[in-house]
C-alpha cells in the first residue's frame, strides 16, 4: 500500500508527519526522538562519514575537520544552485546535496514507521525568490527534482503558511478569518485564510484562501544584520583606510555575516585580497582580526554564536558577546533594544508585505479574528510585538513554531492522497 507524508523542507529546520488511523497528525521521531531535525550536513573529512542535524552541529562544534553546509533552502531559484562546491576531492551539486538530506528523512521516517514512504506534499514558501515568477517556478521544480530522485514517486506542493492553517482549523468552534504569519529561517510569508469545523474535509479550499503574499526574508537575514550591526564594526567595517580617502571594501564583511556566502571567502583570492586589506587599514589589528577567523574557518561558527545571542535577546535585555579567535577575543555588548534597532528596516518589509495580503483580500485589519504565528523567528520580540500592534482586536495564537507546517502537510497529504494505513502499528513518534 502506498503510504503518504507531509515534508517541511525548512531552512533552518525540518519536519515529516503522518497522519494515524484516528485521524490525528502526528511528527514522526527523526533524531534522538525529536520530531524536528536541523536542516544541516556536515562532510567528515577525518571519519569519511556525513553527519546530519544535530549530529553534525555537535561534530562541527567540536572543532572536527570537516565541511559544514546549511541554508541550502536559500540557494533553490538563485544563480547559486546552479554552482557546484567542492568537498575534499569531489565536486556536488546543490541539488544533490538537498537531495541528500531529504533521503535521510525519508530512510529515518520509514525505519521509525517500519514501511516505505512513496507519497508526498512538499512545503514550499510563497515566494522563493521576491518579484520573479520564472526564478520562483525554477525553485520548486528544482526541489522536486531533488525530492523525486530520493525515491517518492507522487509529489504536491503546499503553501507553508496554508499548511499551518490547516492545523489551526482543528482547533476551531467556529468560522475565522485568520491570517497565517509564518517567518521560517529564510522566507516569510503571510496569507489570509476563512477556516471553519465544517471545511475541514472540502476537497477544494482554493476558496477560502483570501489572499497571499511572501518576502524573501527570514531568521537568517535577521542573524546577518545582527552580524553586520554589533559584530563586523569590531572586525574593520566601517573603518577608513590609512590615508583616511576611503572605507575599506564592505563586501567581506557581507560574505562573512550571510551564511551560505562564507565559503567565499575561504578562496586563496579572498585570503590575499582581506592580507592586502590589512596594510591598507587605519585600524590594521581589527582586519588581522578577521584574518585569523577566515584562515582558521571559523566563519560558520561566528555567525552561529550570532545566532544564539540573538535567541537569548527574545528573554533577555542584553547579552555580552565573546568570541575567540586565536589569543584575541571578538566583544560586544549587545541589547534587546540593539537587535531591534538592526531588524527594524526588514521588519518594515514584513508589515508592508502583511500591508500587500490585506490589499489583494480587499479587507481590513480590523475584520482579522486569529493572528496565528508560526515559524522561529517570531519568538523575536522585537517582530511579533510589531506585527501583534497591527491586529489588537484579533487573538493571538502561538503555534508549534518548528511542528504546525509539517502537521499541516501530514493533512493535507491524506487529502491529496486518501487516507493510508500502516499494515502495523507504528512507534510512537514525538510531537
Amino acid at each position: 500500500m502506498a503510504l503518504s507524508c507531509g515534508l517541511d523542507f525548512g531552512t533552518s529546520n525540518s519536519t515529516l508527519g503522518r497522519v494515524g488511523s484516528d485521524g490525528v497528525p502526528r511528527l514522526v521521531a527523526l533524531e534522538a526522538g525529536q520530531s524536528t531535525i536541523p536542516s544541516v550536513l556536515f562532510f567528515g573529512f577525518e571519519d569519511n562519514d556525513l553527519h546530519f542535524g544535530r549530529a553534525a552541529i555537535a561534530e562541527y562544534v567540536a572543532g572536527a575537520d570537516g565541511r559544514l553546509m546549511r541554508s541550502l533552502k536559500s540557494v533553490l531559484g538563485t544563480a547559486l544552485f546552479a554552482d557546484t562546491t567542492r568537498i575534499k576531492a569531489r565536486k556536488f551539486g546543490f541539488g544533490e546535496i538537498i537531495g541528500m538530506f531529504v533521503a535521510e528523512m525519508k530512510r529515518r521516517a520509514e525505519s521509525e514507521l517500519g514501511a516505505e514512504l512513496d507519497q508526498v506534499v512538499m512545503g514550499r514558501p510563497v515566494h522563493f525568490v521576491d518579484d520573479d515568477p520564472v526564478a520562483d517556478r525554477a525553485a520548486q521544480d528544482q526541489l522536486e527534482a531533488a525530492v523525486r530522485a530520493q525515491g517518492f514517486a507522487d509529489i504536491a506542493f503546499q503553501f507553508e503558511p496554508i499548511a499551518a492553517a490547516l492545523e489551526y482549523e482543528r482547533q476551531v468552534t467556529a468560522e475565522r478569518l485568520a491570517l497565517i504569519v509564518d517567518l521560517g529561517g529564510g522566507t516569510s510569508d503571510f496569507s489570509l485564510v476563512r477556516v471553519a469545523p465544517e471545511r475541514r474535509k472540502l476537497a477544494d479550499r482554493s476558496g477560502d484562501i483570501l489572499a497571499t503574499a511572501g518576502v524573501h526574508i527570514g531568521g537568517t537575514d535577521f542573524d546577518r544584520l545582527l552580524a553586520k550591526a554589533r559584530v563586523m564594526p569590531e572586525l574593520g567595517m566601517g573603518s577608513l583606510t590609512r590615508d583616511g580617502k576611503r572605507y575599506l571594501p564592505v563586501a567581506p564583511y557581507v560574505d562573512l555575516s550571510t551564511w551560505h556566502r562564507i565559503n567565499r571567502l575561504y578562496d586563496p583570492q579572498a585570503i590575499r585580497d582581506l592580507r592586502s586589506t590589512v596594510r591598507e587599514a587605519a585600524r590594521p589589528e581589527l582586519v588581522e582580526t578577521m584574518l585569523m577567523l577566515v584562515e582558521d574557518r571559523l566563519g560558520h561558527k561566528l555567525i552561529g554564536a550570532v545566532e544564539e545571542a540573538k535567541i537569548a535577546l527574545s528573554s533577555e535585555d542584553s547579552r555580552e558577546f565573546r568570541f575567540p579567535v586565536r589569543e584575541r577575543v571578538i566583544s560586544a555588548r549587545m541589547t534587546s533594544a540593539e537587535l531591534a534597532a538592526a531588524l527594524s528596516d526588514a521588519i518594515a518589509r514584513l508589515e508592508a508585505t502583511i500591508g500587500e495580503t490585506l490589499k489583494r483580500s480587499g479587507v481590513k485589519a480590523e475584520a482579522v479574528d486569529s493572528l496565528i504565528l508560526t515559524g522561529g523567528s517570531t519568538l523575536v520580540p522585537a517582530v511579533a510585538n510589531r506585527l501583534a500592534a497591527l491586529f489588537p482586536a484579533a487573538e493571538l495564537v502561538r503555534t508549534d513554531v518548528l511542528g504546525s507546517v509539517g502537521l499541516g502537510l501530514a493533512l493535507e497529504a491524506e487529502r491529496v492522497f486518501g487516507p493510508s494505513q500502516l499494515a502495523r502499528p507504528h512507534r510512537a513518534a514525538a510531537q
